[in-house]
């Protein structure tokens, strides 16, 4: 049996009145790659944010390693972010830094890495995501969305995460580079020998990434399995969103 890396159980939070999450029930095991799918404001974000510690849920448990996270002291959970990677939607570049400022961002400010080395160390990252040396000294603003979501992904991979979320990795980018970036995400995860949550209502990337796949809607899963479970699945919910039909149970507020 495969070891767990992330359980979340009964997971709860709430902004005031409006319920995201609603008792989630959720386990990722050691070096998988899990999609969350689902649609825009249905709480992919929120559940994401609640793992990392930059939101605290209402009630339920989040276990990484089997160590409870939720309620840990600051000093542990810093020690818990070292763990974890993340991939943000838009990249999330800093427009002032080089590219190898960018990728080497947390080796410089983190781990005290000196300049000469940390900018080596950003090169050969840089190379494992197919961008040439001479990209390095660029500013983000010259680069393609695509360009720029491979540095992005090179800054994830310098720190050598044993988890890594990927928020919506193929938003605003043509479906040939979108293809391209999901093969680095998977060469990537497992060059690395890490665990995967991505979010997204991209189905052509959550096919292609998965190990398992789970839909939240309403606050709950509402169903989990393979891809190729997916396709034979008789749920209308999960049917509906998947071929991307404005007709079923899932109703579309104009």
């Amino acid at each position: 049996m495969s070891e767990t890396k992330i359980k979340i159980s009964d997971l709860h939070k709430a902004f005031g009145k409006k319920v995201v999450l609603n008792g989630i029930d959720l386990e990722v095991a050691k070096g998988e790659s899990l999609v969350v799918i689902g649609g825009s404001g249905t709480g992919k974000s929120v559940l994401i944010k609640c793992i990392q510690g930059l939101l605290v849920p209402d009630s339920g448990s989040i276990e990484i390693d089997g160590e409870e996270t939720v309620g840990v002291d600051k000093h542990r959970q810093e020690e818990l972010h070292s763990k974890m990677g993340m991939l943000f939607q838009g990249g999330a570049l800093f427009d002032s830094l080089s590219v190898w400022q960018n990728v080497a961002f947390s080796l410089l400010e983190n781990k005290k890495m000196p300049a000469k080395e940390a900018r080596t160390e950003a090169v050969r990252v840089l190379r494992q995501v197919g961008l040439a040396p001479d990209v390095a000294d660029l500013s983000p603003s010259e680069l393609s969305g695509g360009m720029q979501k491979r540095v992005s992904l090179a800054r994830v991979i310098a720190t050598r995460p044993e988890i890594i979320f990927f928020d919506e990795p193929t938003t605003g980018l043509d479906p040939i580079m979108a293809d391209v970036i999901n093969d680095l995400i998977i060469e990537t995860v497992k060059g690395l020998g890490a665990t995967a949550l991505t979010i997204t209502h991209d189905m052509a990337s959550a096919r292609k990434i998965a190990d398992k796949i789970a839909m939240l809607y309403q606050g709950k899963i509402i169903w989990q399995g393979t891809v190729k479970e997916l396709d034979k699945t008789d749920n209308p919910y999960v049917k509906q969103f998947i071929n991307g039909s404005s007709h079923g149970p899932i109703k579309v507020e104009i």
